[in-house]
């Protein structure tokens, strides 16, 4: 394939005495290709995105070397309107992205500017809000949707122009698993119908390695690994370095052929391939007495006499001009508990998390927290017993440096201003954050970091935390989420809205699963999860190991039932094969 997309030892610093952003790059996009890049917070990728689109030069200026060649011209020499009709792209913010104030005249604003026929405007509004499966928004004002749902308004906006090329930065980060599926089918189908060239940048490695032909890593604004996705990701302890996360089924082949339990094999990229190579390596219908059934994933058991910090009784709310209204919510939270909200994008989760810290006063019924019912209280006295990590972090972020950041909220609540800049400094150090840098001049993954640490560092009674790990690498999103456990150790009651199942399954202890603006069901994480019928009606994915346990316990062995984590599956394997090896020695 011929690229259509070349940089030849492109380099690029945000001004003259800046660090490189990008250091000697040298890649090509073959036209028609699907490209997936990963890589750590603060490798490049956004940058690399704006070189692609045609951003840089044109709107971010700096120190750029080398060449980038877009159909056979240099970037430098078309203006930006020119690139645009070639190479569509969807920022990490999406906020920023947005030009008119109704769904629909989003989507007019680009055809009317690139002079689209009137008579083809209505079938291509028609069509791109169909395939990203938004067509009932059409007449919604964007500021009653949420965020995943603006995420897939721009999507649908881009989608419209018919670029040759799509660049997406993060597409799916405030998506919910069906709905970012439904994203990457929606671009393999353009991909595959009209020949249009997907470049995007995503922390889902599984959903990357399912739909690209082609992965990207970088790493400190270089590429560290280039390739299909079977040889990217069989480099797995070099992935490990540079804290890059693999599929689950991946580090499950991988793992299994480091203990010499198969012989040297691609990585598996989906549940499909992981099952067929555990299938080849244990007999159907295995069994093991020495085989250790899994430790529940339980809830702790609350302190006798306990009660609950957070309690929704028959709570009702709705939006004045329509929106993610939610109906006779249910619902209890203990000290100690780290709970996740998960369900479809527009199910009222977001709308929950701000009934509880009293920014919405429920229509009928009660929200209590810490003992205070939030429509008597203003919101400033709930804020004394609760804090909140928003969905987007640039909405919290008002001070100069992070240092100042993440003592503010200590100096509101009246702690000095030299203690609360000592028990900043010891969170900031804990997430490794520039302590003297400018919030803004970092990435959003580090922005986000700096948020929550605004919610650590006040040790608050009850957390909320809306998308923790949206627009995190693995290592933040590690860092992140060992944090949010330590505070639940701690006491503080955690209710996390997540869409990374993957986060839910090794943090969550119980889930409330949400629907329609009601909640369908609550209950132990994986009790839930084995529920098919019920994620098919949330729009939830289970966790691929959850979703392979499953396909193993019904097709090879019983002793697959149950298991939850990577290292369950490998060692439930190794054990099964041991027991018919010690048969085999004893027939």
């Amino acid at each position: 394939m011929q690229p259509i997309i070349e940089m030849r030892d492109v380099s690029f610093a945000y001004g003259h005495d800046a660090q490189n952003a990008l250091s000697h790059i040298t890649l090509s996009i073959p036209a028609g290709s699907v490209t997936g890049i990963i890589g750590p917070s603060g490798a490049g990728k956004s940058t690399l995105a704006a070189v692609l689109s045609g951003a840089i030069p044109h709107h971010f200026t700096g120190s750029l070397y080398g060449e980038t060649i877009v159909d056979g011209t240099d970037t430098c020499d078309m203006t930006l309107t020119d690139i645009s009709r070639i190479v569509g792209s969807v920022n990490q913010d999406i906020d920023a992205q947005m030009v008119a104030s109704v769904v629909e005249d989003e989507l007019l604003f680009g055809l009317e500017n690139f002079g689209v026929a009137h008579d083809r405007i209505e079938a291509t509004i028609t069509s791109a809000l169909d395939a990203v499966g938004i067509a009932d928004l059409r007449d919604r004002e964007i500021a009653t949707l949420s965020g995943g749902q603006k995420q897939k308004v721009a999507i649908a906006a881009i989608l419209a122009l018919a670029p040759r090329v799509l660049v997406l930065d993060e597409p799916t980060a405030a998506l919910d698993p069906v709905s970012s599926r439904m994203v990457f089918e929606c671009l393999r189908d353009l991909n595959e119908r009209a020949g249009i060239t997907v470049v995007v940048i995503e922390q889902k490695v599984a959903l990357l390695s399912e739909f690209c032909d082609r992965m990207v890593v970088m790493n400190k604004g270089s590429i560290a690994l280039e390739g299909t996705p079977h040889e990217v990701f069989g480099h797995a302890a070099e992935l490990r370095a540079i804290g890059v996360d693999s599929p689950r089924v991946a580090r499950i082949s991988n793992s299994l052929m480091s203990k010499g339990l198969c012989t040297a094999h691609e990585p598996c990229l989906n549940v499909e391939e992981a099952a067929q190579l555990v299938a080849s390596i244990v007999p159907a219908g295995a069994t093991c007495e020495t085989c250790v059934s899994p430790a529940p994933h339980t809830p702790r058991p609350h302190a006798e006499g306990a009660q609950p910090v957070v309690r929704f009784r028959g709570v009702n709310f709705a939006y004045p001009g329509g929106g993610a209204s939610v109906n006779n919510l249910e619902m209890t939270v203990y000290p100690g508990e780290l709970v996740g909200i998960v369900g479809q994008n527009g199910a009222g989760k977001t709308t929950a998390t701000k009934l509880l810290n009293g920014l919405l006063k429920p229509s009928s019924g009660s929200v209590e927290v810490a003992g205070l019912d939030t429509r008597d209280v203003p919101v400033s006295q709930i804020a004394r017993h609760t804090a909140t990590l928003f969905q987007n972090p640039d909405h919290q972020l008002c001070k100069n440096t992070v240092l100042e950041e993440v003592a503010f909220g200590l100096e509101l609540a009246g702690v000095p201003s030299s203690e609360a800049q000592q028990r900043a400094s010891r969170v900031i150090d804990r997430f490794g954050l520039p302590a003297h840098e400018a919030p803004f001049a970092l990435s959003r993954g580090q922005r986000q970091m700096i948020a929550l640490a605004s919610v650590v560092v006040l040790e608050p009674e009850v957390v909320i935390l809306d998308e923790p790990t949206s627009g995190l690498d693995y290592r933040e999103c590690m860092t992140v989420m060992e944090t949010v456990r330590e505070m639940a150790e701690q006491g503080s009651a955690v209710i996390m809205v997540c869409h990374d199942m993957e986060v839910v399954s090794d943090f969550a202890e119980r889930l409330v699963v949400m629907a329609d603006g009601c909640i369908l069901a609550a209950g132990p994480t994986m009790e839930v999860f084995n529920d098919a019928s019920l994620m098919r009606r949330a729009r939830v994915k289970p966790p691929q190991v959850v979703e392979l346990a499953a396909q193993l316990a019904r097709d090879v062995s019983g002793a697959f039932a149950g298991v939850t984590e990577v290292s369950g599956i490998v060692d439930t394997t190794a054990q099964l094969v041991h027991a018919r090896n010690e048969e085999g020695s004893h027939a």
